[in-house]
């Protein structure tokens, strides 16, 4: 099985509880360590392995923090990229507490991008009692799929995952 449908595979069946609460704004959402602790059963079961690699670099005075997701079978490999700026105006916190927070969006979205998880209500928070609709594929979504097609995934994995109009779909 190539790396494109042990990646297609896992895309489809990978669930990544949102298990942390912000108080602030009163929702629920996942972290980094949620999606890896969601992937590993996967890891073994299609003998691949998940890393993530980070590097900072400064771009117009601002200081970017670079993740990038990669899963690979020991022979290919895919990965997916995520930038997000440090804050070092943000208050309240020191640097290594400003590094840190871009450090886990990073690697929260180099993950999402590269497993194709968005941030849509799960199933759990609008239980529908069996009748669970398909999320539309719009928006980031449809941009993730985008890519994820043009690197070798396929439309099956995308359509397991996403109610896709026909308009849509003659476009990926």
């Amino acid at each position: 099985m190539s790396i494109n449908e042990k990646l297609s595979k896992i895309q489809a069946e990978l669930k990544a509880k949102k298990s942390k609460f912000n108080s602030f704004g009163k929702y629920n959402y996942r972290s980094a360590e949620d999606i890896l602790e969601a992937i590993k059963p996967f890891l073994l079961e299609h003998n691949v392995t998940v890393t993530i690699n980070e590097g900072v670099e400064e771009l117009g005075g601002m200081i970017i923090m670079n993740s990038v997701a990669k899963i690979s079978d020991g022979k290919d490999s895919i990965e997916a990229v995520a930038v997000v700026a440090v804050d070092m105006d943000q208050k309240g916190m020191n640097s290594p507490q400003k590094f840190g927070s871009a450090s886990s969006y990073a690697k929260k979205y180099a993950l999402g991008n590269l497993l194709l998880i968005d941030d849509t209500a799960d199933a759990d928070a609008t239980n529908t009692h069996g009748k669970v609709a398909k999320p539309k594929l719009e928006g980031i979504a449809l941009t993730k799929a985008k890519e994820f097609i043009k690197n070798g995934g396929s439309k099956e994995a995308i359509k397991a995952k996403y109610d896709i109009p026909a308009d849509i779909e003659a476009t990926l």
